[in-house]
């Protein structure tokens, strides 16, 4: 393997409900769920992300993300995988599917997000990462992502193979795929061939049918418990059969087939060997419980929006508003970073201009926890929540996102700023912009990562020490928690390094 696996497709953010019934409505026949437990997780082509990611490969994701607050979620949980998360602007709802369940059976499925909204158009860095990919698994799930006619093209170009996991609501495959993987469902709504005499006959005759019109090296029908059977060039096809029978949960069972091929794809395997994997890895998901039985993405809060309720400048929806309306028009998104613990003169001259190179600014703002994890456990001196209402409040502030995670990733790559900007002297690479951990993220959607001067003199550390000095231990109240209830943390204060640099961004709308 060379390049990273690439997965491009639609994701979703599942939500697993579980919980007891014990009683009717009173007002209609229905049951009446008691919760006891949830999980979040994401769905689509970010489950298969997180199947390929999980067999040890470095993973890409291309997908489209809204700016809303289901997006802000899947963002924070597919990094927290280590997934690459390459979003493309969504016009439109993030789609989300809630299944509510007793006893491990789903009562009531629950859909929600619209219609398809429209994809955007892709970065160079994405049409250069499909190009050099190991392999490229296109997840469709019918929402727009396989459509796009810039990712068509560069999936056409690309010398990696390719496995195309359809949706009858989709495009066709781009000619020359490596491996088609269609359930026995989708096989003959897409093939719209005639049944055969026999169940392997009907699924033979479809998947001979599908790779002709797609000119696909292969087609993998997947036959659930069953197996699949493998159709190419060779007249006679394979059956792969299951090393077992497994009475599970078949949801995300076909995405960890397809994810489980393409990664064995991208380390040599021959598509025969590919298949009889993935044949024994689905196998092994649906018996070990499928989706209830995977662990949960540890990526902080399960319920982000909890405390970024404070005012209408603070939180995930806010954030999501004031970047959308800035796009519409046109405008330059930039965000800035930070613990800001005791704001002071330092941290507003760096807002001020950070906030004139565009034309709205969010700050990204470590929480409590991530404070204290990043500068030991007496720090931070004023609670998430002061800190919070005290940047909304400044006129060069447009909006306030609270995270948890040891690095801003998440919070940009939902976000995806026109321009990262950090405050405080930065070393030069060898290159334009500064050496900043996020330049590189950045360049995923063409952002730009610029310094802008630090008042010399002004640190929050030298405060805090005056403060003690003067036997001032603690800034804020022994057990400050206040209206918004415990919130969490990430982020960290513009650090300081040799040498200066500072650039001035592009301004546009992507």
């Amino acid at each position: 393997m060379t390049g990273p696996v690439v997965v491009v497709g639609d994701v979703l953010l599942d939500r697993d409900v579980e919980g007891v019934v014990n009683r009717l409505c009173p007002d209609s026949p229905g049951p009446v769920l008691d919760e006891t437990a949830h999980v979040e997780r994401p769905g689509g082509a970010g489950l298969a992300a997180l199947f390929a990611a999980a067999q040890g490969a470095e993973v890409a994701l291309v997908t489209a993300l809204a700016d809303d607050v289901a997006g802000a979620r899947l963002s924070c949980l597919l990094t927290a995988a280590g997934v690459q998360v390459y979003a493309l602007p969504l016009v439109g709802a993030t789609p989300e599917k809630i299944r509510l369940r007793a006893r491990g059976r789903v009562l009531l499925r629950h859909d929600r997000g619209g219609p398809p909204g429209t994809p955007g158009e892709p970065d160079e860095a994405v049409l250069r990462l499909i190009a050099g990919a190991s392999a490229v698994l296109v997840s469709d799930y019918g929402r727009g992502v396989a459509r796009q006619p810039a990712l068509r093209a560069a999936l056409a170009a690309t010398a990696a193979p390719v496995v195309w996991d359809p949706h009858p609501r989709g495009p066709a495959a781009v000619p020359g795929v490596h491996l088609a993987t269609p359930n026995e469902a989708e096989v003959r709504e897409l093939a719209e061939s005639p049944p055969g005499p026999s169940r392997l006959a009907t699924a033979a005759r479809g998947a001979q049918g599908l790779r002709q019109r797609w000119r696909a090296g292969a087609v993998a029908v997947t036959l659930g418990a069953d197996g699949a059977l493998l159709c190419h060039a060779d007249a006679t096809p394979l059956v792969v059969a299951a090393p077992g029978s497994a009475d599970g949960d078949p949801c995300g069972a076909g995405d960890r087939f397809a994810a489980t091929a393409s990664v064995a794809l991208a380390r040599g395997a021959l598509v025969s060997e590919a298949v009889q994997l993935a044949v024994a890895e689905a196998s092994a998901y649906v018996a070990a419980g499928g989706v209830a039985g995977m662990p949960p993405v540890p990526a902080g809060d399960p319920a982000p929006t909890a405390f970024r309720t404070g005012g209408e400048r603070i939180g995930v929806a806010a954030a999501g508003a004031v970047v959308a309306a800035t796009r519409a028009a046109g405008g330059t998104v930039v965000a800035t970073g930070g613990c800001f613990d005791l704001l002071h003169a330092g941290h507003v001259a760096t807002l001020e201009a950070a906030r004139r190179l565009g034309d709205c600014l969010v700050v990204c703002l470590n929480s409590d926890t991530s404070v204290t994890d990043l500068k030991g456990p007496d720090r931070p001196v004023v609670s998430q929540g002061d800190r919070g209402r005290l940047l909304a409040a400044l006129n060069c502030v447009d909006a306030v996102m609270i995270f948890d995670e040891p690095t801003p990733h998440s919070v940009l790559s939902w976000l995806r700023p026109d321009v990262w900007v950090k405050g405080g002297d930065y070393a030069t690479g060898a290159g334009d912009e500064p050496v900043l951990p996020e330049a590189e993220l950045l360049r995923r959607w063409g952002g730009h990562t610029v310094v802008v001067p630090y008042l010399p003199g002004r640190s929050t550390t030298d405060l805090i020490a005056t403060a003690r000095a003067a036997g001032i231990d603690r800034l804020r109240p022994a057990a400050s928690v206040g209206p918004d209830g415990p919130g969490r943390r990430d982020g960290s204060e513009p650090s300081r390094h040799p040498g200066t640099a500072e650039r001035q961004p592009t301004k546009g709308a992507r």
